[in-house]
């Protein structure tokens, strides 16, 4: 199965949802998150980073729960267009 290639705008949302997991991270370290949330240190790397624009739904949920976000702030804060 070949998969889509994502658009300008999914790439975008993906930037945003690692760089709000990263600051609500703060100084925590990553593989402690990671562990927490139940995904594996380099799982949260990309996500982090943008090279993994769209996650599976649990695992932001785990990351979400980790991190003491709502789903409902994440997906507001997502979806939001920087100006």
């Amino acid at each position: 199965m070949v998969r889509t290639p994502l658009t300008p705008e999914e790439r975008e949302r993906g930037e945003r949802l690692g760089q709000l997991l990263r600051a609500a991270r703060g100084d925590r370290s990553m593989t402690e998150v990671a562990a927490e949330a139940g995904i594996s240190a380099e799982t949260l790397r990309k996500i982090e980073t943008g090279r993994a624009p769209t996650p599976a739904f649990f695992t932001v949920a785990a990351l979400a729960r980790a991190l003491g976000l709502s789903m409902d702030e994440l997906v507001v804060r997502c979806l939001l267009v920087p100006v």
